[in-house]
């Protein structure tokens, strides 16, 4: 199936109001299910990972099916670890490329009973009951790989026997990923301690308590870069706090740099950009923190044409796709591309380069990634686009296609 997008020029305005932020829905529904408490959780996400991971907890079934949803399948594998009895955890193809080895391998030191139904260090996991789960209390972990891996295994720590001492090897990426853990576990009464690359987690209880989930910033970020596509923005997203534990929320910040006010209230935001502002020609950032806005500010700079410096997208090869090669192939059907340059240092950066050009109405394919029919859209600003497999934005924003009609623009399949 393919969606035909487009909206016609003028003035950016109206109002969306956000669903809650799957990262930390998802860390709440195993924050709740550990605390052995039914607490509410208002606002919860309706994103596909999070409906099924919530399915998933209460499920009795032997096999598990955690599809293409990736924090899902990895904060299970922690999860089921403890658990009674033993489950199958399986996914889709992809998810069975993506590597799990590093959590398994932590697990395992703990006591997890885990064995490998096909390629060792990939899913499917056959998980057993543990024995003595616990009965280690230190560990090692490449901090340089997904930030789920320790953010799964800081879930657990109050739980255990000792709790846990985790060290954190090497360069850590998407540091906010893993902040956000630790200020939810505090939220529900579980303190720590971070020292250098050690963070200590005594044994203690969940305090089980009614808790609001926070507006998606990830999800803001494609109305951001419309904003700064349109010639003029005045448009308002409720349901974003000023004082956010999301790392996406740097987005506020990074925006000026392309003329987009943000203004706080007490329902959200309210983005301005006034007629005129100047557009870069350059712009540099390290993504370290804030990976998943990569792709839609690659597509806001060939938008505008301005050249942007990227570092920090070690983790985008392991995403639901190669998100660094599914850029460059779809970005040179308008004139544009994302090129790796020459190393520098110890450091990977990318470019964005050319200016979008539109010869016909490009189609975009999405590779199975909700991020890329979304950073694509605001391309529908400038010229009409396709976009394959539209119904792959249920992973996180359902309702996307839905909320862009309400400010204009024009949706068809």
């Amino acid at each position: 199936m393919t969606l035909t997008l487009s909206r016609p020029e003028g003035t950016l305005t109206g109002e969306i109001t956000l669903a809650g932020s799957k990262s930390i829905s998802n860390r709440a529904l195993i924050i709740r299910a550990l605390s052995g408490t039914d607490f509410p959780i208002h606002k919860l996400a309706n994103a596909k990972d999070t409906v099924l991971l919530n399915a998933l907890l209460q499920s009795t079934d032997d096999t598990l099916d955690a599809g293409a949803a990736g924090t899902t399948f990895r904060f299970l594998t922690a999860y089921l670890s403890m658990q009674p009895g033993e489950q199958v955890l399986t996914g889709t193809e992809r998810m069975k490329q993506r590597p799990i080895g590093v959590l398994v391998d932590a697990l395992r030191k703990l006591g997890a009973k885990i064995d490998y139904l096909g390629q060792q260090g990939y899913p499917p996991l056959r998980i057993g009951a543990p024995d003595g789960f616990g009965k280690a209390n230190t560990l090692s972990i490449a901090a340089n790989t997904s930030s789920q891996y320790i953010s799964a295994l800081l879930m657990l720590a109050p739980t255990l026997p000792e709790g846990l001492r985790l060290q954190l090897e090497g360069e850590i990426v998407s540091r906010p990923y893993i902040e956000m853990t630790l200020s939810l576990m505090s939220y529900f009464g579980v303190s720590h301690q971070w020292e250098g690359q050690t963070i200590i987690v005594p044994p203690q209880s969940y305090v089980g308590k009614p808790f609001t989930v926070e507006a998606d910033w990830s999800a803001a970020s494609y109305y951001y870069a419309m904003a700064a596509i349109a010639p003029e923005t005045d448009l308002r997203l409720n349901g974003l706090f000023r004082e956010s534990v999301q790392g996406d929320a740097v987005l506020s910040k990074m925006m000026t740099e392309f003329g987009v006010e943000t203004h706080f209230d007490d329902t959200g935001v309210r983005l301005k950009k006034s007629a005129g502002a100047e557009v870069p020609d350059e712009f540099t950032w390290d993504f370290l923190k804030c990976p998943d806005l990569a792709q839609t500010l690659a597509v806001c700079c060939t938008a505008l044409g301005t050249s942007g410096t990227f570092c920090g997208l070690e983790t985008l090869r392991i995403k639901e796709t190669d998100r660094i090669l599914a850029l460059q192939q779809e970005l040179q059907k308008v004139n544009a591309n994302l090129i790796e340059l020459p190393p520098t240092g110890a450091r990977t950066y990318f470019q964005t380069q050319g200016k979008t050009l539109f010869a016909s109405t490009p189609t975009f394919a999405t590779y199975e990634d909700h991020r890329m029919a979304m950073a694509f859209a605001p391309l529908a600003m400038q010229h009409p686009i396709e976009i394959e497999e539209p119904d792959v934005v249920v992973k996180s924003y359902p309702d996307f296609w839905i909320d862009l009609q309400k400010i204009g623009f024009e949706v068809a399949q």
